[in-house]
């Protein structure tokens, strides 16, 4: 059942952790938010489940094999179905949709979230990558379409929250607030020996597995100072990350008076995509809410980055600029890859990474063919690395 004045949404990634936070968001506000496109590469058997439920009005599955059990499931709906790469990019230009949530993780939510600006859909950017590598290529046509980038990261949506109202204040700091992983306070001898499992017990934050394993690395938080860079106009030296174990503080961001202001709220990921959803209105909710007694004690950290070293690659990589983004991050999903495949320890991660970083010829301003293709040199050059490692054992 439709209702008036409801905003159609887009959801490209709908089986992964935010796509599904994202419907659940959507299920509790049926009179403002409608879910009429999901899309999945792989999980058919979700994205099923996920259509009957809320009858969309296409589903794109990008793995063409799982097509036909997605048209046979439904065949008795009116849901459309697609499949394929050309199709999970071209379903957002939909007149039908208002609001397009690139969820997909790693660079494969990058064409997509142009083509929807191009299509003049606002974004409700959950993709960090898309930002981190060709961000800019993105805020122009985004000024140029007339078209809002709204953040779902907890940090940045925290400072976007603490940015409203200031508009005519410069910005003098902001602290991206980070747990720390499963491995904050572990020294490099310590991590040489730690295991797929572990890495992916994260202690506050139910996520995928390649953004768990980016969390433990701290190579996520690099990803988001890069993001922070192109959402909120920031140089390097304006973005700072801080390590806060208890996740409560999600970003704080400090004036030129030396006031500082943060916002609060407990690790769930369903209040910032309600707060972007909705925007500019606050929705009402039953989320549970924060309670200053359960939590006496907010505590702060710095990052060891001779231990976390990912996340001074991110710097480099963004001090650099051009296609240097591109080749950290293809490197970084080929290594994660590896890992999580047993192929090479966790300390291998940053080592892959580097090297293709040192290696890459330099390509000062990409274009979108051009970080396609640098993208897919990194990968071979990360391939290639990865096959000189010695195989690991567990």
């Amino acid at each position: 059942m439709k209702f008036p004045g409801q905003k159609k949404i887009a959801i490209l990634g709908s089986t992964g952790s935010i796509g599904q936070q994202a419907l659940e968001v959507i299920k509790c506000n049926k009179a403002l938010f409608s879910a009429c496109i999901l899309t999945a590469q792989d999980n058919a058997g979700l994205l099923i489940e996920q259509a009957m439920e809320h009858q969309p009005q296409a589903v794109v599955i990008g793995n063409a094999d799982h097509v036909q059990q997605v048209r046979t499931a439904l065949a008795s709906f009116s849901t459309k179905v697609y499949s394929g790469p050309a199709a999970l990019k071209d379903i957002v230009a939909s007149t039908d949709v208002d609001l397009v949530i690139p969820a997909m993780v790693g660079i494969a939510g990058l064409e997509p979230t142009i083509n929807a600006i191009r299509h003049k859909k606002d974004i409700v950017l959950a993709n960090k990558e898309s930002l981190a590598v060709a961000g800019h290529i993105i805020n122009p046509m985004a000024r140029e379409n007339d078209v809002d980038i709204l953040p779902v990261d907890s940090e940045h949506s925290a400072i976007f929250q603490c940015l409203m109202g200031e508009q005519q204040n410069p910005i003098e700091k902001v602290y991206l607030t980070a747990s720390g992983g499963p491995f904050r306070g572990m020294s490099r001898k310590q991590l040489a020996g730690v295991s797929k499992d572990q890495a992916l017990k994260h202690p506050n934050w139910d996520m995928g597995p390649k953004v768990t394993i980016d969390s433990a690395t701290m190579m996520n938080k690099g990803l988001e100072i890069m993001e922070a860079k192109w959402l909120f106009n920031l140089k390097a030296e304006q973005i700072s990350v801080v390590i806060h174990p208890q996740s409560i503080i999600h970003s704080i961001v400090r004036f030129e008076d030396g006031s500082m202001k943060a916002q609060l709220g407990l690790p769930d990921m369903k209040q910032p995509i309600q707060f972007a959803l909705g925007y500019p209105k606050r929705i009402p909710s039953d989320f549970p809410r924060f309670c200053f007694t359960d939590h006496p004690q907010l505590t702060f950290e710095t990052v060891d980055t001779s231990v976390f070293q990912c996340l001074d690659l991110a710097y480099s990589a963004m001090e650099r600029g051009g296609n240097i983004p591109c080749v950290m991050n293809a490197a970084n999903e080929a290594a994660v890859s590896a890992f999580l495949n047993d192929r090479i320890s966790f300390l291998h991660i940053p080592e892959v990474i580097e090297q293709c970083m040192e290696k890459a010829p330099y390509v000062d301003t990409p274009g979108l063919e051009e970080i396609i293709q640098c993208d897919n040199m990194a990968r071979e050059m990360a391939e290639q690395i990865i096959k000189t490692i010695p195989r690991y054992k567990r």
